[in-house]
């Protein structure tokens, strides 16, 4: 028997709740993700369940927990909301239109201290476009269409992804104004170590570039420790201690002061990525024009 549009469609609409459960640990958050009320979202999970002969979560005091059949299905479920979400951005315009939807992923500095002056320019000339920005230090897949552009600050590997080398992003010591005036100004790395230094957590792929090319200290010499880039900026700007910091965004705000730039000089070499296909859709291709042009620029 074939399964009828509706069924197919109330499938999805139950799976989305199952989804948000999952991502948001409890039916009222996950009604407010969904913008549904709650008792819809209980009936869907409880449909589910009944339909498959299965207990998708369990109550705790901190909320819903999955079990691990929900934890098996979680996979599939992502996989068809990523789809979902691709074939949206597919369908919002002609191909040959500059308007409609397109989904940049960069990390969360250049996101949110570096595109939006870019962005703004560029929905000023092409009013139609509805970008949507995703702010991780984790690679979004392009081949999986998670997004159509990526700014990466490592050389994409995979055949299928046209990346357009847009020069380096300079980065520096950095500290605050009245941080340097209360403790002295770092001579060598050694003081900069001695005075307190702000950094990660955990290394990602581009903390490990960065080792390569000489980076002087690890999450041991750091006084402050936060794998949001946002988090250590903000803790720059605090006067908790010396961090690193993109020169050019530093170059910003006269109360960061670059120090020891002979001894550290970095840089993270960077991408504008997107998937060989959609390159040739034309508001893709306005959106990836603007950001190789503003980011060059900065880099610059």
């Amino acid at each position: 028997m074939n399964t009828k549009p509706s069924e197919t469609a109330s499938d999805w609409e139950r799976q989305r709740a199952f989804l948000a459960v999952m991502r948001e640990g409890s039916l009222s958050a996950a009604a407010r993700s969904l913008k549904i009320a709650q008792p819809t979202v209980r009936r869907r999970i409880e449909d589910l369940e009944r339909e498959h002969g299965v207990v998708l979560f369990t109550r705790s005091p901190a909320g819903l927990l999955p079990t691990p059949i929900a934890m098996e299905l979680a996979g599939h479920v992502e996989a068809m909301s990523k789809a979902a979400q691709s074939f949206a951005r597919a369908a919002s315009a002609e191909a040959s239109s500059d308007a409609g939807t397109v989904r940049i992923t960069a990390s969360e500095v250049v996101g949110v201290e570096v595109l939006p002056a870019m962005l703004a320019e560029l929905r000023r000339l092409h009013p139609g476009l509805v970008l949507e920005l995703g702010l991780s230090n984790r690679s979004e897949n392009l081949l999986d269409r998670e997004a159509d552009i990526a700014i990466r600050m490592v050389r994409p590997a995979q055949d299928a992804l046209v990346a357009k080398h847009i020069g380096a992003v300079r980065l520096g010591l950095h500290a605050h104004r009245r941080f340097l005036d209360r403790h002295g100004r770092p001579e060598t790395i050694e003081d900069v170590k001695r005075l307190g230094l702000i950094g990660f957590e955990t290394e990602t792929p581009g903390i490990r570039t960065l080792r390569a090319s000489g980076l002087p200290f690890g999450a041991e010499d750091f006084i402050f420790r936060t794998d949001s880039d946002l988090g250590q900026l903000a803790a720059i700007r605090a006067g908790i201690g010396i961090g690193v910091c993109h020169i050019g965004l530093a170059a910003r705000d006269p109360d960061l002061v670059h120090v020891l730039p002979d001894a550290f000089n970095m840089a993270f070499e960077t991408w504008v990525v997107a998937h060989e296909d959609v390159q040739h859709v034309r508001r893709v291709r306005l959106v990836m024009d603007a950001l190789i042009k503003g980011l060059t620029d900065y880099a610059e």
